[in-house]
């Protein structure tokens, strides 16, 4: 059904044939209309007078009779039965066929109700104008930053800056390293020794809690963290000035937890595209669709956090016995009846080291943590576009008699402007170019229906 082209950054990739999409479309199109004839023979062969044969008390004689059999015993001389009528066997193939063509069409209703919802969301909600501390310096809400790190690479000291530098009157800088040489240490002593008068530290040795790293690596951070919200974010993470300020306009009376949508910064290379791509159009549709529904879906890469609330339910070392600690840091607050808040800056990732195999390895673990959490996870295939679009391409065929060729192709190109208009709402002075912007996304549209079984081979 695919066959491999050349490499693209030094990796092979599977891309889907044109011709096989016409191929799979042609015989999804052909099968109800061979399975229509069919049961349309089966019912004029029924409809014939049968001929059944009585047997009496000389075996070697038999009575031919027109019509049905009155006993049910009739049988040829070698005892075999008459086969029984296929109508029962039919039916359930009926009431499937016409179930998965109402499955596809609630399919296309929902996916389009989250291209809607992200896309107005994004325009309305990101990228707002810069924000002021609303309040007093006295009634401030003081942040203390955890940053786990470990190993360099070559944006880490760039990225750490920024945090240096954040226009926030009151928050404090703890810097989480778990071993003595990792090269982070002489890192994070430049960045201390350049910017004295910032309220920083420097935590070498973590504990350990539970099996989660990442948490074993800030605990010593987190015992010492002297302010009432606590803000989780990662190495890769690069922030504006007024970030901070943001994040804690966000943190109103109600909220227990703000965080950012995930996205990626402008890096050069076809993995940097790619990742682009799909944290633009496939990642924030699911994100803020679940946001907006009610449904409480984070990331940990960039968190504040109520600290008292966190020390309610067992403080940081309660969650080192999950690798997922995010989804159950933000279920403990949810618990507590406190509501989320998305921020209106984006957490850029900004990692200095990336490729595709990388990403391809990022998704795959990410998925298999969903999985264990939340089993539905294994239908996520069926929202991405091609497969989709598929599934919704036979359904139409089905109901209405429409060309499924044809709509498979015209669902695609909305998908595919839908999801640019997204991309250009999530990072408004987009720098990719649509040659760019085409080849990631015909990569990500193509691998992402078949990512679920590299999970299982």
């Amino acid at each position: 059904m695919f066959h491999r082209m050349g490499p693209v950054s030094g990796v092979e990739t599977p891309v889907t044939c044109l011709s096989s999409i016409h191929s799979v479309t042609h015989l999804l199109t052909q099968f109800p209309c061979c399975l229509q004839g069919h049961q349309m023979e089966l019912k004029r062969r029924l409809s014939r007078p049968s001929v059944s044969m009585l047997p009496v008390e000389d075996p070697d004689v038999c009575v031919m009779k027109t019509g049905p059999c009155p006993t049910g015993a009739c049988a040829t001389r070698g005892g075999l039965s008459s086969p029984a009528s296929p109508r029962s066997s039919m039916a359930p193939l009926d009431v499937a066929l016409q179930g998965f063509s109402v499955f596809g069409l609630v399919l296309f209703v929902v996916l389009w109700l989250m291209h809607f919802m992200s896309i107005i969301y994004v325009r309305l909600h990101l990228h707002k104008k810069r924000s002021e501390v609303k309040q007093p310096f006295a009634q401030v809400l003081g942040v203390s930053l955890l940053k786990p790190l470990k190993g360099v690479d070559p944006n880490l000291i760039s990225n750490l800056e920024t945090f240096f530098t954040l226009d926030y009157p009151k928050y404090e800088i703890l810097l989480c390293v778990q071993d003595q040489d990792d090269p982070a240490v002489d890192v994070c002593k430049k960045l201390l020794g350049k910017y004295p008068n910032v309220d920083a530290g420097l935590f070498i040795g973590g504990k350990k809690v539970g099996i989660n790293p990442k948490i074993n690596n800030l605990m010593p951070g987190y015992e010492a963290a002297k302010y009432g919200l606590v803000w989780i974010c990662d190495s890769g993470i690069r922030v504006k000035p007024d970030t901070l300020t943001d994040l804690t306009n966000q943190m109103t009376e109600k909220v227990g937890l703000v965080h950012g949508l995930p996205y990626v910064a402008d890096r050069q290379g076809f993995a940097a595209t790619l990742e682009q791509v799909y944290f633009g159009t496939s990642h924030p549709r699911s994100y803020i669709s679940a946001n907006v529904t009610g449904i409480k879906c984070v990331t940990g890469m960039s968190c504040l956090m109520r600290k008292d609330v966190l020390d309610q339910a067992g403080g940081l070392v309660a969650f080192a016995q999950y690798i997922a600690e995010d989804y159950f840091m933000a279920k403990a607050i949810a618990d507590r009846g406190w509501k989320f808040s998305m921020a209106t800056q984006v957490a850029l990732q900004n990692s200095g080291s990336y490729s595709i195999g990388q990403f391809q390895s990022r998704m795959i673990r990410w998925t298999k943590l969903r999985i264990n959490m939340v089993p539905a996870t294994v239908l996520e295939p069926v929202s991405e576009c091609f497969l989709a679009s598929l599934i919704i391409g036979w359904a139409a065929h089905h109901v209405f008699r429409w060309d499924m060729m044809v709509f498979f192709m015209c669902h695609c190109l909305a998908w595919f402007i839908a999801d640019y208009i997204q991309l250009t709402g999530v990072q408004v002075r987009l720098r990719l170019d649509p040659k760019g912007y085409y080849t990631g996304w015909r990569h990500h549209a193509e691998v992402s229906g078949f990512r679920l079984t590299r999970l299982f081979f």
